[in-house]
């Protein structure tokens, strides 16, 4: 078993005083009865939090920490291992991508896969803006056999605006478009929304050009804030 580190006791602890086993009921039917949950929502779970000491750990450090969380059984104790990757993400590089998809694939839920979806694009686009070929690790995700991981690849460039690879989105999308799963289509019309927000033209373009391509939820959730 690997070593506990120091800050896991206090944050379990922490938790685990909030637990509430009557709202534990309707979070675990929310997920379809997947997961155990201790009962705590996002605001009360990242209140608790607050009182303890910072995290003043180094990345191996880090990536130790939310994998000791990511092993305890309640949901929310992953959350917390996602809020942590996502606040300390600067001490994390590339080479931190394998572990997160390897946690993509564990216990997989959209709950978890888009958390740790922000953190790969946090770290893939530091390292993009720093001159590295970042983006070469999502298009093997593209391909990757796991579905959530090929989900991590659709959405990975969220919320990156004008440092965007346009031309690596929509080739993702079309790549992507003829899988028939929910989440998959439903990342794809998420991805190209966002996009929208500041190249509008260039997505109502794309989905009038690959109408036929893309599914039904594919456009009308890429379409949403479109006129």
């Amino acid at each position: 078993m690997p070593k506990k580190p120091p800050e896991l006791p206090a944050i379990e602890a922490a938790l685990r005083a909030l637990a509430d086993a009557q709202q534990a009921v309707p979070m675990k039917a929310y997920m379809l009865d997947q997961f155990e949950f201790l009962g705590i929502r996002a605001g009360p779970r990242r209140a608790a939090l607050k009182g303890l000491p910072k995290f003043a750990g180094d990345a191996d450090a880090l990536l130790a920490l939310a994998g000791a969380l990511w092993r305890l059984p309640e949901r929310e104790f992953r959350y917390t291992a996602i809020d942590l990757l996502a606040k300390h993400h600067k001490r994390l590089d590339l080479s931190a991508l394998p572990q997160l998809l390897q946690w993509v694939q564990t216990d997989a839920w959209w709950d978890t896969v888009d958390g740790l979806a922000g953190v790969v694009g946090d770290i893939v686009l530091r390292a993009k803006n720093a001159g590295q070929d970042a983006q070469r690790p999502m298009d093997e995700c593209l391909v990757h056999p796991h579905m959530w991981v090929r989900r991590v690849a659709m959405l990975h460039q969220l919320g990156w605006r004008e440092h965007t690879d346009q031309q690596r989105l929509f080739r993702y999308a079309l790549a992507l478009a003829g899988e028939t799963d929910f989440f998959i289509r439903k990342a794809i019309g998420w991805a190209l929304r966002d996009h929208a927000r500041s190249q509008a033209e260039a997505v109502r373009a794309f989905l009038q050009q690959h109408a036929e391509q893309l599914s039904g939820l594919t456009r009308r959730e890429a379409g949403k804030h479109l006129a």
